[in-house]
């Protein structure tokens, strides 16, 4: 069984994307405690806190993914933007890597977090 690596951009955009869902599911819960003022007012807040909550990683991940290393997929011969050490390909989900060290390794994300943790030893 061949395990489907995802690029590190789509997923937080996919995270960003489901706090907007989550959001608006708590703040339609709060209609259900029209007879609760406190009650409705509790779930529409969180439920906007999520909304913004979302928003914030859209823009974080729009500044990260404008320092992305752009390269052109091996595989599929498409652009795609790797972040740190390894990561996979955003159309075909090709394991990638900018490092030297790591080709013709197996496939591993915990690359990312040795090097963070190298860092602060």
């Amino acid at each position: 069984m061949q395990l489907k690596y995802t690029n590190k951009i789509n997923k937080i955009r996919t995270f960003a994307l489901s706090l907007v869902f989550i959001g608006i599911a708590i703040m339609y819960i709060g209609i259900f405690f029209k007879t609760s003022v406190l009650l409705m007012t509790i779930f529409m807040l969180i439920g906007f806190l999520a909304t913004i909550a979302s928003a914030v990683v859209y823009f974080w991940i729009g500044m990260l993914s404008t320092r992305a290393i752009q390269v052109v997929c091996p595989n599929c011969e498409k652009p795609t933007k790797v972040l740190g050490r390894v990561d996979a390909c955003m159309h075909c989900k090709q394991p990638l890597t900018m490092d030297p060290n790591l080709d013709g390794k197996e496939f591993d994300e915990k690359y990312n977090v040795k090097r963070a943790q190298k860092k602060t030893q």
